[in-house]
C-alpha cells in the first residue's frame, strides 16, 4: 500500500480517535482532540499532493480520499451536536449535501466520468475545517475556564460560524449539482 493511501486510512482512524477524545472528560482530552484533528487535516493536505508528486494516484485513493474527508468532518460535527455546541439541523443539512454530491460522483464514476472538485467545494472544506478548529478551541477553553458569561457569547459565536459554514456548504452543493445537472437527468 502506498504512503498516500496509508495517510487516507490514517485519517479515518484519527476520526474515531477524535470522537473518543471529544467524549472524554478533562482539558487534556480536549487539547489532544485539537492535535488529533490537526494531524487528520494534514493527512488530507498531504495524501493527494504526495500521490500526484510520486505518480501514485490510485483508484483506491480517488475513491477513499473524499470518503475519509467526510468521515472526519461529520465525526466532528455530529460530536458537536451531542456536546450541545452545534444545532442538529445544521449538521443534517451539511451531511445531506455531502451524501448527495458523493452519490452523484459515484453514479458518474459508474458511467466512466470523474467529477472533479470545484473551487466552491474547496472553500466549503476550508470553512468546515475552520469551524471545527475554532469549535475545538472553544471546547478546550470551556473545559479550562469553566462557566461564566463568556460561555454564552462563545456558543453564540460558534452558532454564527456554523451558520456561515452551512451556507457555504449548501451553496457549493447547489453549484455542483447545477453544473452536473445533465448527469442527474439521466438517473
Amino acid at each position: 500500500m502506498t504512503l498516500p493511501n496509508r495517510l487516507t486510512l490514517l485519517r479515518i482512524v484519527l476520526s474515531f480517535i477524535l470522537i473518543a477524545l471529544l467524549w472524554a472528560p478533562g482539558l487534556a482530552a480536549k487539547i489532544a482532540a485539537i492535535f488529533v484533528f490537526a494531524a487528520a487535516a494534514l493527512t488530507d493536505l498531504w495524501d493527494g499532493r504526495l500521490a500526484r508528486a510520486k505518480g501514485q494516484v490510485s483508484d483506491f485513493g480517488v475513491l477513499m480520499d473524499p470518503i475519509a474527508d467526510k468521515i472526519l468532518v461529520l465525526s466532528a460535527f455530529v460530536s458537536f451536536v451531542a456536546l450541545s455546541v452545534a444545532p442538529a439541523w445544521m449538521v443534517v443539512l451539511m451531511a445531506a449535501r455531502e451524501f448527495l454530491v458523493t452519490g452523484l460522483r459515484f453514479f458518474a464514476l459508474g458511467k466512466g466520468q470523474v467529477l472533479p472538485a470545484e473551487a466552491a467545494g474547496k472553500h466549503k472544506t476550508a470553512s468546515q475545517m475552520t469551524a471545527i478548529s475554532i469549535t475545538l478551541l472553544y471546547l478546550a477553553a470551556r473545559e479550562a475556564l469553566g462557566g461564566g458569561s463568556w460561555v454564552s457569547r462563545g456558543e453564540a459565536a460558534i452558532w454564527w460560524l456554523m451558520l456561515l459554514t452551512v451556507i457555504l456548504t449548501l451553496t457549493s452543493g447547489v453549484s455542483f449539482l447545477w453544473r452536473h445537472r445533465r448527469i442527474i437527468l439521466t438517473l
